[in-house]
């Protein structure tokens, strides 16, 4: 890496981790102010801050005019943004899921009563590895769920058996489920099955009461491979409505590509001198990361109602600024 690189990484880092360390100083009281769980990735914007003071320095002008192509200048930047992205797709995969967990179940004692983000019909629980509950609709008040299904899967992911009730009640002494006109089917490698009918079982769940008011972003607090399997057995087992968790699966993925576009469409921009002081590159770079903010909230309720798949509402605002980025590099160079 050449002398110029260097001097442009040190300048991104250090320029990187000061706005980074702002904007969590910001969101920790933003949250604590209105209770918001919703993270604003902006992380890209200061490389345009970073690389317009460069550029009003006159050193990027040096630079040009020295025969260093567009591109040449770009390879620092992309090369940190490429490490930033491989970080925030680890981080985004398998540690914020961890703090979310706590702030969802935090959310949901706490602050979630009565505001609507819970839902009570449609459940669907994982009940230790290989097992899944499924209610149809739960009384929270009276603790009590109604057309009920526990389906256990084998070793090689094959209903092994599945246990239905009509109702389901939590028994506060015992801590135990009770449900109630119960069906038990056994399932056999030779597809025969074996059918018992009870009128009562006694049961003990790792879903408890407070687990079966659904929160709508259960999966986000769940690591990318949890949630894959999450997702898989509630495929295999017959259950609709799959939008809402597959979108925020595929964003898992997605998002952290926001960070390296950000940077290919901000920084030819940045580079070009303007009138004007860090207020307006910075003024420039905010409104591009929010415009690119929006257009991703913005298609996510396409893809909860299943008028696009979820695998292109998670994509597809990145494959639109992706395009974006190709056309500011072939407009600035010309």
């Amino acid at each position: 890496m050449t002398t110029f690189e260097w001097h442009i990484v040190k300048r991104l880092l250090k320029g990187f981790l000061l706005f980074v360390g702002a904007l969590i100083v910001f969101f920790i009281v933003l949250h604590w102010v209105e209770y918001s769980d919703d993270f604003l990735d902006q992380g890209a914007t200061i490389r345009e801050v970073l690389t317009g003071t460069l550029a009003q320095e006159l050193q990027l002008i040096a630079l040009q005019t020295s025969g260093i192509s567009l591109y040449q200048l770009l390879r620092p930047y992309v090369s940190v943004g490429l490490l930033v992205t491989v970080f925030m797709f680890g981080f985004n995969g398998w540690v914020v899921p961890k703090t979310n967990e706590v702030v969802v179940r935090y959310e949901n004692e706490y602050l979630d009563q009565g505001q609507g983000t819970v839902q009570t019909s449609e459940i669907h629980r994982r009940n230790g590895l290989s097992s899944i509950l499924s209610v149809g609709y739960y009384d929270a008040d009276r603790k009590r769920a109604h057309n009920v299904s526990l389906q256990k899967l084998d070793g090689d992911s094959r209903l092994a058996s599945r246990i239905d009730a009509e109702r389901m009640e939590w028994n506060d002494s015992l801590k135990t489920w009770q449900m109630e006109s119960v069906t038990r089917r056994t399932f056999v490698a030779d597809s025969r099955q074996y059918k018992e009918t009870v009128a009562s079982l006694d049961t003990t769940l790792q879903v408890y009461p407070r687990d079966l008011a659904r929160s709508k972003n259960d999966v986000a607090a769940m690591t990318i491979p949890v949630a894959g399997d999450y997702l898989d057995a509630l495929r295999r087992s017959g259950v609709g409505e799959l939008n809402r968790p597959l979108v925020a699966y595929y964003n898992k993925f997605a998002y952290p590509f926001a960070n390296l576009i950000l940077i290919l469409i901000g920084a030819p921009i940045a580079a070009i001198r303007r009138r004007g002081g860090q207020a307006v590159r910075f003024a420039i770079g905010l409104s591009i990361a929010f415009i690119y903010l929006s257009v991703q909230k913005l298609a996510e309720p396409f893809g909860y109602s299943g008028a696009l798949p979820p695998l292109l509402t998670a994509w597809l605002p990145h494959i639109t600024f992706a395009l974006v980025a190709l056309f500011v590099l072939w407009w600035v160079r010309k």
